[in-house]
């Protein structure tokens, strides 16, 4: 018997370092990691230990023969894998830190951010002697996209937390919440008071689409929706119009996917996850019907996971829709699939695609439209959103051999009077920090800031995540890409590269003037308890407060 990894995974990797017999792939180390879907389990090398079940901070991982009938498919899934990358005795050796010198003292290191790669950073930094970690946000709430963007009928996924609240809540480390780095404390305060700054405050910006009628109103950006929908305060007083049938979703990532999601399900399945409150209310009242979702490129170049499309597949009382022309791939994309560079997430997705094409379609029924080879030319309307005029694309070959998308003469309009634009997070410059415009990025060696003009790193400064190399990858991505970080920070302390901070009272007393609002480890957990409790009550996980001053009160609610 073998243990299977199912669509919870979010390649945190901790169940890689406890496999006796290294049948978890890919590690941290190896290439594929960056762009494997999830991680997987060698049916073949698995000794039934169940020693990974336990390490799993998203409860991902089922012995095979107590797999749920729904995720059967993924005992195949894991088993392709190896099908392409067998098992072998090269595997890359895992990451190795410097020892810190007792003689050097204690090693004071300030994060800003507090989402996956922030606590990632926090858990390498505590995990070593003497460091203590002051850890900042500008919200009186932890975790990032952990709250604020993982889907609300992801809660398994959202378990991750219980993995990051061990980390904000050790004793080497202070919370400082509702503190915003630039506003109420600079970066050079912070540098001034840390041996180092290790900066992760992700994406939190959108890319746009660049064509006309994209300010209408009815015209937003996906990353605010799903902010929306979660709670976020800076969005909880946004309205979306949801009085049409139709909406229209340009792009086809896995949050693209997820915003299509919570348009179509059942309000009353919502009902017993976290999402906010008047995000509900406002589902309940929707007329929308239909989500079309245009894709750039064809089945064989589509953004979304595998995983993501099979529970897109599993909405009950929604058909996934795809036209069968649509679904039959160009010659070049079935010889990529086809052939030996292709990964075998990619060959199962159009699989899906392909399998999905054939059924017949309810019209009884809510749907998703999988629209391909399509992008948006203009966004039509006078003051609102009245529809999206598209043309057809094709494939076509580049320079280096990728496929890519070339428009046709072909267009149609689609009728909708919203339209929500998924083509991905950007990240946003933080002041006193030299800032990539071109990349959205904090320009960066391995997790060393970067000086632009010089090319030589910025002593002190580092970055970890989105912040660090753009919007790619999943939760547990972010656990190698702040390991990396932490073993440069750590090898600059030993290397004697870090200035001498001030004494850290003096921190402390600058902060409790500049912001008196913050809020520490014990008030986020009174937030945690409020929210905890009135969940309960109605049967759901949480319910979320979405106003700041409503988490002030809680946080000092008994205090």
């Amino acid at each position: 018997m073998t243990y299977v990894i199912t669509q919870p995974c979010c390649s945190d990797a901790s169940c890689v370092d406890v496999c006796p017999v290294n049948c978890i792939h890919p590690t941290p180390e190896e290439e594929t990691f960056a762009t494997a879907e999830m991680l997987y389990i060698d049916p073949d090398t698995c000794i039934d230990c169940g020693a990974c079940v336990d390490e799993c901070p998203v409860d991902a991982i089922y012995a095979e023969n107590e797999l749920p009938d729904i995720d059967e498919p993924y005992l195949d899934i894991n088993a392709q894998y190896y099908s392409k990358y067998p098992i072998g005795p090269d595997w890359p050796e895992p990451l190795k830190f410097p020892v810190i010198d007792e003689a050097l003292g204690t090693l004071r290191v300030a994060v800003v951010g507090s989402g996956p790669a922030a606590c990632y950073a926090a858990m390498e930094l505590t995990a070593k002697p003497r460091v203590e970690v002051d850890i900042f946000d500008r919200l009186p709430t932890p975790y990032g996209l952990v709250r604020a963007g993982v889907a609300p009928d992801h809660q398994s996924t959202k378990g991750v937390t219980g993995l990051f609240r061990s980390a904000i809540g050790k004793r080497t480390v202070h919370c400082h919440f509702n503190v915003d780095v630039g506003r109420d404390i600079s970066h050079q305060e912070l540098l001034q008071h840390h041996h180092a700054v290790i900066y992760a405050v992700g994406a939190s910006g959108d890319r746009r689409l660049g064509v006309p009628g994209e300010d209408l109103t009815g015209s937003h950006a996906a990353t605010e929706f799903v902010a929306w929908y979660n709670g976020h305060p800076d969005y909880a007083d946004h309205t979306f119009d949801l009085s049409g049938e139709r909406v229209v979703v340009v792009g086809n990532g896995n949050v693209a996917l997820d915003v299509a999601r919570i348009l179509v399900t059942d309000p009353e399945d919502l009902a017993k996850t976290d999402i906010a409150d008047y995000a509900l209310e406002a589902l309940r009242a929707s007329n929308v019907r239909e989500v079309v979702i245009l894709g750039r490129r064809g089945p064989a170049q589509a953004a979304y996971t595998h995983p993501e499309l099979l529970g897109l597949d599993r909405i009950p009382n929604v058909d996934i829709v795809v036209d069968p022309d649509e679904a039959a791939l160009d010659p070049a994309s079935r010889a990529f699939i086809d052939g030996d560079e292709s990964e075998p997430w990619q060959r199962s997705k159009v699989t899906l695609i392909e399998e999905i094409a054939k059924r017949p379609v309810d019209p009884s029924k809510k749907r998703i439209v999988l629209q391909f080879l399509t992008s948006p030319v203009e966004i039509l309307g006078t003051d609102s959103v009245e529809g999206v005029r598209i043309v057809e694309n094709e494939i076509v070959e580049g320079p280096n051999g990728t496929l890519g998308a070339a428009p046709t003469e072909t267009t149609s309009t689609l009728t909708t009077n919203l339209v929500l634009r998924s083509i991905g997070y950007r990240g946003q410059p933080v002041p006193g920090i030299p800032f990539d415009d071109r990349r959205g990025v904090i320009p960066n060696e391995n997790g060393r800031v970067i000086d632009p003009d010089t090319g030589a790193p910025l002593p002190g400064v580092y970055v970890a995540g989105w912040i660090k190399r753009g919007p790619t990858g999943v939760i547990g991505t972010n656990k190698y890409c702040s390991a990396e970080t932490v073993r440069m920070l750590i090898d600059d302390f030993s290397a004697g590269r870090l200035g001498e901070p001030a004494d850290h009272d003096s921190f402390d007393r600058l902060l409790a003037d500049r912001a008196p609002a913050a809020i520490d480890y014990q008030g986020w957990q009174r937030i945690d308890k409020a929210e905890g409790a009135a969940g309960r009550s109605a049967g759901r996980p949480r319910t979320k407060l979405t106003d700041v001053e409503s988490m002030l009160a809680a946080a000092r609610a008994d205090s």
